[in-house]
């Protein structure tokens, strides 16, 4: 036998609000259930079961929502259930689109006034004349993506709802803000865009009016922070990841961005590139979720920041006209109050990155040679000490270590100045002896030959015939 559902709505807030037709259906239902306590008017159900326990224990809003239907369906196959909802039953309740998109019950909607209706008339406009939008605030950017506004957008309950709301637009208008409306200690205010989800506390009876988005959400970008945020909710592997369990990744991930880099060739090699940028996107977003968890920042404030720091540091670009450029070293320094044009340099960089960076950081300040061919007596005066401290000593002598570095130091120098990568230099070096040395195998295991000197030569020719 089919079980039978009868929802009501509690209106926005106020008890005197809510109808009498729903009034009269919580008096002949003795079987009662209410969505949340956290409502003004939910006294008006008691006795009744609430699923607050469901908002505590779940993991993310649609587990709560699938939750309260299974118990609704399991409680009404033994008779008729009431269930209130806050607002009005019709207007963003996904639990009610939820029940009657379910063939397991039958559902008695009785109507209420929702906070749409106080909404209207605390801004002071005609939603369809405006062409006003509803939007959901836990689903912002997916229910928003593409569009314009205005809109309204409803539960607005969290702080990290009104910091996902952000993250989606990254340079929002101002918006006005409506709290418990009808309600003796109604709230509403404008607040800045950049403001939104530091400026004053959201409740389960918040909602936003978005008049304009000058630009619509960005559809994609949205979609991936939401997909990376269920991954974390659900994904045992992304769940458990950390900061520090990433950091291999992240480097893993980058290092694959400069092999496709290294090979595109013309107009070929770009498909490659779009996808590892893509694993590399995956990780910053990773590490951004997991500091919005912590509740300490989100991608949002990476992109702002990144920004507004680029801003800062091109006021020849963004300035008024005639702006110098500046000295990127000294602003850096004098942002950050570091003591030193080194400080900053991350030390476990790979080693010829390393090198360039400090020399790069010394040369700042005017500590440079002028231009390569000053450099290169450099390397002819280390050569000739290494070569001294091989002769004099055991190949355990710490001398010989510290001038082959003095050597290796040299020549990322002459790289620097001839505006060359020495990473990139020797990775191409290296991948092009491997290549040799295979082709090399190849060729002896063909003859029945030992690998030489010979064959080496012959591997070589081949490639500038």
């Amino acid at each position: 036998m089919t079980g039978r559902v009868v929802v009501v709505g509690l209106g926005p807030g106020d008890p005197r609000a809510v109808s009498v037709a729903v009034v009269d259906a919580i008096a002949r239902t003795s079987v009662r259930f209410v969505r949340t306590t956290r409502h003004p008017s939910a006294h008006l159900v008691e006795p009744a079961t609430s699923f607050d326990d469901l908002y505590e224990r779940s993991a993310t809003i649609d587990d709560v929502y699938v939750g309260v239907v299974e118990r609704l369906v399991a409680a009404a196959a033994e008779g008729e259930v009431l269930y209130a909802v806050p607002g009005s039953p019709f207007v963003a309740e996904r639990t009610v689109e939820l029940l009657r998109a379910d063939g397991r019950v039958e559902i008695d909607v009785i109507p209420s006034i929702s906070f749409l209706d106080l909404a209207w008339g605390r801004l002071g406009l005609d939603p369809l004349d405006r062409g006003v939008q509803l939007v959901d605030g836990h689903r912002f950017a997916v229910e928003a993506a593409g569009r314009s506004g205005p809109l309204l957008v409803g539960q607005c309950d969290t702080r990290l709802v009104l910091s996902e709301m952000k993250l989606a637009v990254p340079d929002g208008p101002r918006v006005t803000v409506l709290q418990r409306l009808g309600l003796a200690d109604e709230a509403v205010f404008e607040v800045a865009w950049d403001d939104l989800d530091r400026s004053f506390d959201p409740d389960h009876l918040t909602s936003v009016f978005v008049p304009v988005l000058e630009a619509p959400v960005a559809a994609e970008l949205t979609r991936f922070v939401e997909l990376v945020r269920t991954l974390r909710a659900e994904c045992p592997w992304d769940s458990r990841q950390t900061h520090h369990s990433l950091t291999r990744h992240l480097l893993e991930e980058t290092y694959e961005v400069l092999d496709a880099i290294a090979a595109l060739e013309g107009d070929d090699g770009f498909e490659a590139l779009e996808e590892e940028l893509g694993d590399l996107l995956f990780q910053v977003a990773l590490h951004a979720q997991l500091a919005a968890e912590a509740g300490q920042f989100d991608l949002s404030d990476v992109a702002r920041g990144i920004h507004d720091k680029l801003v800062a540091r091109h006021p020849h670009v963004f300035g008024p006209p005639g702006q110098a450029v500046p000295n990127w070293e000294e602003q850096k320094k004098q942002e950050k109050g570091r003591s030193s044009v080194m400080d900053g340099v991350p030390a476990g960089l790979p080693a010829l990155l390393y090198a360039v960076k400090v020399q790069s950081k010394a040369a700042s300040v005017g500590f440079d040679w002028n231009n390569a061919e000053e450099a290169w007596p450099k390397i002819d005066e280390e050569l000739e000490e290494l070569r001294v401290a091989v002769a004099s000593g055991p190949p355990s002598d710490r001398r010989i270590d510290d001038e082959l570095g003095d050597v290796l130091f040299s020549v990322v120098n002459i790289a620097r100045h001839l505006s060359l990568d020495p990473e990139a230099s020797l990775r191409a070096a290296t991948l092009k002896f491997r290549g040799r040395f295979v082709a090399m195998e190849q060729l002896a295991a063909a003859r029945g030959a030992a690998i030489d000197d010979s064959l080496w030569t012959e591997v070589k020719r081949g490639e500038s015939v």
